[in-house]
């Protein structure tokens, strides 16, 4: 089921259909799982885009969003409907990498940016002619895999246990975990997957408390990361326990009580906005939308996915008036102008970091993207740059 608000008037509508191919006002496509295991993750997605502004530069905005039910046969589904039928001008979403990684095609085929809201590198490298309609809000892996491996070696950990989804978002994340290890002198005793619809785990986590490690990396997102670390808590596991920065959601804290008390984890700024230091570039941002976000869902009910999503309307707010300059919306010429505005993105804060934007890099984000974070008291707490 879609949602549309901003509808402009009808008579500017009936007059540029008349004259052109184009239509009067911007029409933003928006694929976000609200159902199945990712719904977790899409919800907070679609709170934040609910909150985008219904016009810019003049323009309407009109927003067609679609469920795809945490799955990518309902991603591509989706984003065909909206570049065949709905003409829409920009793809934002999906926030699954699977999901993501699947409508590459169609974007190419289309000619359609998407700024996806899903977060292993891989939906925007290595750089092709598909990706390079693709860009993406959530830090890389390989940013986040840096400073988590980085807080493991100055505590001590020596041999690490890692556990992630059976798709490309757990994939993603053991590549860069491999990539990194020798560098910190840890060494990877177990590795072992699961599903996100797995409700049981048992196997996977008595191969891993039998290896013995310091530490256990849980590679997943939202609440289908809890399942693992319920069931090492169970066991008596009494390493650290680590997990990534798809877990930064109220239902994960909800899900896992007491159990997930003590996770480590990397996450972008806006997550712990409110403790973060004066120094970080993105502090001033992240508190505006933080506030703006709570005011209407509640205190601590923002997340690390609500701030991607508000990310990305800020990195189109910044786009889209110089695709205005060039063509009309509703053409092919518009969405390649949107693309490559997208791309020239330089120097724009969001609520996670600073956007520098490149032929080469559709993500953007440095170092400042990111801090440590940790559970303490059933909430997430600041731990560390």
């Amino acid at each position: 089921m879609s949602v549309r608000f901003a509808i402009s008037a009808f008579v500017a509508l009936f007059v540029a259909a008349a004259t052109s191919p184009s239509h009067a006002q911007i029409r933003i496509g928006v694929d976000i799982a609200t159902t199945g295991p990712a719904a977790s993750i899409g919800i907070p997605s679609k709170n934040a885009v609910q909150m985008w502004p219904r016009e810019i530069a003049g323009q309407k905005i009109e927003y067609v969003i679609l469920d795809d039910g945490s799955t990518p046969t309902g991603a591509v589904l989706n984003a065909r409907k909206l570049t065949s039928e709905d003409k829409v001008d920009v793809l934002v979403g999906p926030n699954t990498t699977p999901a993501a990684i699947a409508v590459l095609d169609v974007l190419a085929e289309s000619q359609t940016p998407m700024v996806a809201l899903a977060a292993s590198a891989s939906i925007v490298l290595p750089m092709d002619a598909k990706r390079s309609w693709a860009f993406k809000m959530p830090q890389n892996d390989s940013l986040m895999a840096t400073a988590v491996t980085r807080h493991m070696a100055d505590n001590g950990v020596k041999t690490l246990g890692f556990i992630g989804f059976s798709d490309a978002y757990g994939e993603s994340w053991l590549t860069e975990i491999n990539r990194l290890l020798d560098i910190r002198g840890i060494k990877l005793v177990d590795v072992e997957r699961y599903n996100r619809a797995d409700t049981s785990v048992t196997g996977q986590v008595l191969k891993l408390i039998s290896a013995n490690p310091d530490a256990i990396l849980i590679a997943g997102a939202g609440t289908p990361s809890v399942t693992p670390q319920l069931a090492l808590v169970q066991r008596n596991y009494k390493g650290r326990i680590y997990q990534t920065h798809g877990i930064a959601t109220p239902e994960f804290l909800k899900v896992g009580g007491k159990d997930v008390e003590g996770t480590i984890f990397p996450t972008g700024p806006g997550v712990v906005a409110m403790q973060l230091p004066n120094e970080v570039a993105s502090k001033k941002v992240a508190i505006e939308f933080v506030k703006r976000y709570e005011a209407v869902h509640g205190l601590d009910s923002a997340t690390q996915f609500a701030c991607d999503a508000w990310g990305a309307w800020l990195v189109l707010a910044d786009a889209l008036p110089k695709a205005l300059k060039v063509a009309q919306p509703g053409t092919v010429e518009f969405r390649r102008a949107l693309r490559d505005a997208i791309e020239s993105t330089k120097n724009l804060t969001v609520p996670q970091g600073v956007m520098n934007m490149s032929a080469t890099d559709h993500q953007g984000f440095d170092q400042r993207a990111r801090v440590m974070a940790k559970v303490v008291n059933n909430k997430f707490t600041f731990l560390s740059e």
